[in-house]
This record gives C-alpha cells, sequence and structure tokens, in this order.
C-alpha cells in the first residue's frame, strides 16, 4: 500500500519510548483499517470498491463501497462461466462439444484467441480461454450456443444472477466489454464466486490454471497472484478503461478461505498489491483471533514488574481521550504522528495477549521497534472485544523491514501506512 503523504516529518519528540498516546475515534477507526488503505489516490475515486469475506462464514473482513454499482469489465465472464457449468451439469452442453464461431464472436475487439468464423472449438478450450486469455470472443461462442444470441444470453445471465441474490448486478453482454448498463458490486461477485466454489467444486478448479495453450500458442492466466501469494487458488481478473482494473481472488491457507473482490485498480500492479494486502490483514486477524482463542484465560492476572507502557483506546471514550491527549501536552505528538507509519502484529479476544505481542515484536526487532509507541486498539464495543496491536510513529521504510523482520521470525506483521488515519484526524470536532 502506498502513502498519500509527504514522508518529511519531525518524529523525535513522537517516538519516546512508551510515549502514551490517546487518538480520537475517527483517529483510531482509520487506523483500524488503515492496513487496508485503498490504492493511493483511487481512495475517493468512484469506481474503487473492496470486499473481503471468510468463506465459510461469511463474514465480512473488510468492506469499502461493497454495495456501490461499478462495472464489472471481465469479471463479467465469471457469470458466462457460471451459466456453462451449469450447462455441463444438466448435460447440454459437453466438454468435447464442437461449438460454431460465428461472424459476431471472430469480430470481437481483444483479447480474443483469433480463431475466424466459420471455425470450431471445444467447450473446454473455450472455458480455458476464458479463465486465462479473458478471450472476448470466446464468451460469444458460449453465450450463442446456451442462449442462441449474445444479447438473450445475457438477459438469462441477469435472471439467474438475481437468484443467486446478486440484486445489484445487471448484465448486458457475455464479455464484459463496455455497455453503460453492465454495472454489479464487490458484494455480489464475492456472493458469485462464492456459488462457483460450492455449486461446482468439480469445476471450479479449472480456475486454478496458470496458462493454456490452444493451436500452438500458450496463454498465461491474467490472475498473477497465482503462484506469486501463498494460498491463491483463483479466479478472475478485468479491465476497461471505465472500470479500471478489477479482480476477484480466493486464497486458502490452512482452514481458512478468504475471497477478496477489488475494483478500479490504477494499474494491474497496484490492484495485485492492494489485495495481497487486504488478504494478509484479513489473514493476520482472523488466525490471531484463532490463536488468541485457543490460550487459556488465566485465573488470576499475571503480576509484571515492569509492564510496558502502552496506550489503550476505547470507542466508547472518544471524548475523553481528546481531552486527555490536550491535557498531557500530546496534541504536538499527535500532530506528528499524522505523517507516520506502524506495524500491526496481530489481533486478540484479550488485551494480555496483545499486550505480549507488542512486547515480543519489540525483542524480535529490538533496532527498528525499541522507539516506536506501543498501541492498542480496543474494538468492537458493542460485541466480544478485539484487540488490535500496533506500535506506531515509524516511517514507511521502517516499517516495512521491520514487517520482514517478524516475518522471517514467524510472527505476523502489516505495515499501516497514514494515509487514512491523517485524513480522518484532521476532520474538524
Amino acid at each position: 500500500m502506498r502513502g498519500l503523504f509527504p514522508q518529511g516529518r519531525n518524529n523525535e519528540q513522537a517516538r519516546g519510548m512508551g510515549r502514551l498516546v490517546l487518538l480520537p475515534l475517527m483517529f483510531v477507526m482509520a487506523l483500524a483499517f488503515a492496513v487496508a488503505a485503498p490504492l493511493g489516490a483511487e481512495a475517493q475515486a468512484s469506481r474503487y470498491a473492496a470486499l473481503v469475506i471468510d468463506y465459510s462464514t461469511g463474514k465480512v473482513l473488510f468492506e469499502r463501497h461493497a454495495d456501490e454499482r461499478r462495472y464489472p469489465a471481465s469479471l463479467t465472464k465469471m457469470m458466462t462461466l457460471y451459466m456453462t457449468f451449469e450447462a455441463l451439469e444438466s448435460g447440454k452442453l459437453k466438454f468435447d462439444q464442437q461449438l460454431p464461431v460465428s461472424q459476431r464472436a471472430a469480430g470481437m475487439s481483444p483479447s480474443k484467441l483469433g480463431i475466424p468464423a466459420g471455425k470450431t472449438i471445444k467447450v473446454r478450450d473455450a472455458i480455458y480461454a476464458l479463465i486465462t486469455r479473458s478471450a472476448n470472443d470466446m464468451a460469444v461462442v458460449l453465450a450463442e450456443a446456451q442462449g442462441g444470441t449474445e444479447i438473450k444470453f445475457a438477459q438469462m445471465m441477469t435472471e439467474r444472477a438475481h437468484k443467486l441474490g446478486m440484486k445489484n448486478t445487471s448484465f448486458r453482454n457475455a464479455s464484459g466489454l463496455p455497455n453503460r448498463g453492465q454495472v454489479s458490486t464487490a458484494r455480489d461477485m464475492a456472493q458469485l464466486a462464492v456459488r462457483l466454489m460450492r455449486d461446482y467444486p468439480q469445476y471450479y478448479d479449472m480456475f486454478k490454471v496458470r496458462s493454456f495453450t490452444y493451436a500452438g500458442r500458450t496463454y498465461v492466466n491474467h490472475n498473477r497472484l497465482l503462484g506469486n501469494y501463498e494460498g491463491t487458488d483463483g479466479i478472475k481478473t478485468g479491465y476497461i478503461r471505465a472500470s479500471g482494473f478489477n479482480l476477484v481472488a480466493s486464497a486458502k491457507r490452512g482452514q481458512h478461505r478468504l475471497i477478496g473482490v477489488v475494483f478500479g485498480g490504477q494499474t494491474a500492479a497496484s490492484r495485485d498489491e492492494h489485495m495481497m494486502d487486504l488478504l494478509e490483514a484479513s489473514f493476520v486477524e482472523i488466525d490471531q483471533i484463532r490463536v488468541a482463542n485457543a490460550v487459556p484465560v488465566p485465573s488470576r492476572k499475571p503480576r509484571l514488574d515492569n509492564p510496558p507502557p502502552v496506550a489503550v483506546a476505547d470507542a466508547g471514550t472518544t471524548k475523553l481521550a481528546e481531552e486527555e491527549a490536550l491535557a498531557q501536552g500530546d496534541a504536538s505528538d499527535l500532530a506528528a504522528a499524522r505523517d507516520l507509519w506502524g506495524v500491526q502484529v496481530g489481533a486478540f479476544t484479550q488485551e494480555g495477549p496483545a499486550r505480549a505481542a507488542l512486547t515480543s515484536a519489540q525483542k524480535l526487532a529490538p533496532k527498528l521497534l525499541q522507539s516506536a509507541q506501543l498501541f492498542i486498539e480496543r474494538a468492537r464495543p458493542d460485541q466480544k472485544p478485539l484487540y488490535r496491536a500496533r506500535l506506531l510513529g515509524l516511517s514507511e521504510k521502517e516499517a516495512r523491514r521491520a514487517c520482514d523482520t517478524l516475518k522471517t521470525k514467524k510472527m505476523a506483521c502489516v505495515p499501516v501506512p497514514p494515509d487514512a488515519i491523517v485524513s480522518v484526524a484532521s476532520l474538524p470536532n
């Protein structure tokens, strides 16, 4: 993730060991999500949206504009494939069945396989062409085979999508090429990904393929998270000028599978990086919750001879936190912190493990973290509390180096940039 704000800073006072920093509510809430800050300046762009969910439970781990309508671009092909898998399951299509390439299909704009009109292609090859090459001509071939015309098939797609619960989605074609009426949402696309996996697990594995060879030419899957991000097993990329770079991704680690959706990336690379940041932060959180829940609660609070000074901010004491910060002369520290980064080393259901994680992090990376400000955010005041352990007051370079160091020592760590922190914290009271 990239920061929006200048790296120039005056942070010597802000980085004193054990300095107590009490943050206002909006600052805290922004910090809670800063680990998943949007793609730089695109955070304010109308085409940006993102969502991360736990596949098994449906729990939302992160969302931004998840119900706002966006252009899906080639994510549309996920629905084309869902319909195709349905046809295979019912026997209306067969993998080795030869489908004709119409004049309309052959005339589609790239990406495409470029098969001439009048030729045929097997259903299996057309599917792989959609998954890897995102071939628009093959989307039309599959559409015409099922609906007679692409327009009719798009109507079928929309009707089926609504039955799947994708109420904010409307399709006008099978490929995702530009059409003002072709819209969806991050939540709807996540729902579609879930249904692809649950309804057709025997076909979903096709999304794992990294390359596809046809007529002597090999096409590499556009989903570059495959092989580059641990646990990734699909599913689809998309791009048109109006949408930006889109991606739906699935990654599984241990017992947890996450589904992430990003709309509106500025580049394919920044979109991929953002998706990896979102997934990594979510994996860290659910894993730390699992570990924390497995740790027995001590019958008595352990005695600490020299407990580290840690700021604990509660969403229910916002005004008090602001007043205390001013009374203790911490306003300058807060202002300085606006240009600084931090790291998150876990999210726990008890405060004790969060404190322990902060201490461990400092011991594992003393040169980088010994002078950092220790901070615990107490989130979810209306539910079972969640304590996020963070070390603040770092430069971007220090934060990234600290996480690299901690990860080599088997400790979870995610850099926390100042983007959302500053923009929200600076709002008038």
